[in-house]
């Protein structure tokens, strides 16, 4: 608020936005928690609500995608899986993929998606992508389930596979998943309200991801095959969760501390990067939404 007295014509007071740049409003949240719950609900309760299958999408979307990755990666391209059963290998990849993806794309349109309720009454905008993030949990969750049933499966038919006790630490895993697709689609819905043609490249930027990301083969292979490329994998924080992942669900791959430390760090500051630009851009998007 700004007192004008060297001009009689001019206003009094001017009210204006605060325009802190590196102001998180992480505060705002807790006090608007039981809205965050509410708009959690109505993700779950709405997106399937008029669909055929229904819940069921959530199963068939990873076992007709790990299905057709063995028969064309594993059968046809020969990619080794080691002792594990390739199907498996993937569905454990595919699972915790799912989550990234999921989050990252419902998160990066936040505001063009939104337009209609952030125009007629306040409350903290960064609610709306973490409401996402919390309700693709349960989407998760029942993918994880349909996973823990096929290991079963797979255990009592004498497959050389081995939950190792650092299991425990796989929610820090989801955590993880969650906490970068929810930084970078904070950071793509702030582009997106100026640049448009960012949401065409989000599905296509995804698909390519993935494919740095080793989710189709361990990290191992990359660097035997192609080694001039491998950093391509290196560098990506992603590799790292699934790589892990598949370590303690599977006892497949290897754990590199230095790998996952490098993890969260870029986690971190993707997530904060994302945040600052979102609330930065919240202060102007219904003009240009």
């Amino acid at each position: 608020m700004v007192t004008k007295n060297d001009d009689k014509d001019a206003w009094l007071f001017e009210i204006t936005p605060k325009n802190d740049f590196f102001s998180l409003h992480l505060g705002e949240v807790w006090r608007y928690r039981d809205l965050l719950m509410l708009f959690v609900k109505r993700d779950v309760v709405t997106v399937y609500k008029q669909t055929v299958l229904g819940p069921l999408w959530y199963l068939i979307q990873p076992l007709l995608t790990s299905v057709m990755f063995t028969l064309i990666f594993n059968t046809v391209a020969g990619i080794n899986t080691g002792t594990t059963p390739p199907f498996l290998f993937n569905l454990a990849s595919i699972t915790i993929w799912n989550y990234f993806t999921s989050c990252l794309n419902d998160t990066s349109d936040t505001f063009k998606k939104n337009a209609s309720i952030f125009g007629k009454v306040y409350f903290p905008r960064v609610i709306m992508p973490i409401s996402v993030v919390i309700s693709n949990l349960l989407k998760f969750g029942i993918q994880f389930v349909i996973f823990i049933v096929f290991y079963i499966y797979f255990y009592f038919k004498g497959a050389d596979i081995s939950i190792s006790y650092l299991v425990l630490f796989f929610p820090l895993l989801v955590l993880l998943m969650g906490i970068l697709g929810l930084g970078l689609g904070m950071f793509i819905s702030s582009l997106v309200t100026k640049y448009r043609d960012f949401t065409y490249l989000i599905a296509f930027g995804v698909q390519l991801l993935m494919y740095i990301s080793a989710v189709i083969y361990p990290m191992s292979l990359i660097q035997e095959k192609i080694p001039d490329y491998a950093w391509l994998v290196r560098f990506n924080p992603l590799a790292y969760i699934v790589e892990t992942a598949r370590y303690l669900l599977l006892g497949v791959g290897d754990v590199s501390v230095i790998g996952m430390i490098y993890t969260v760090i870029v986690t971190v500051i993707v997530f904060f990067i994302g945040l600052l630009f979102f609330n930065k851009t919240e202060k102007r998007f219904i003009d240009t939404v």
